[in-house]
């Protein structure tokens, strides 16, 4: 049980240092994905391809 509670917490603080870093770079051009519940959740499940999902998402809203 231990053992998946540590795999869980290490995809979320992976998640949000993934996130933050994107944030960081990409700050130059306007694109910003908030860290939340939600993006952590989606980034953490889904991996990369969540991540691009994101950004497409918030592309198509702005």
């Amino acid at each position: 049980m231990f053992k998946i509670i540590k795999k869980v917490v290490k995809k979320i603080i992976f998640s949000f240092v993934v996130l933050y870093g994107l944030n960081v770079i990409v700050s130059s051009i306007n694109i910003f994905i908030p860290i939340n519940i939600f993006t952590l959740a989606i980034v953490s499940i889904l991996g990369i391809p969540g991540l691009l999902s994101l950004i497409s998402i918030f592309f198509i809203i702005s």
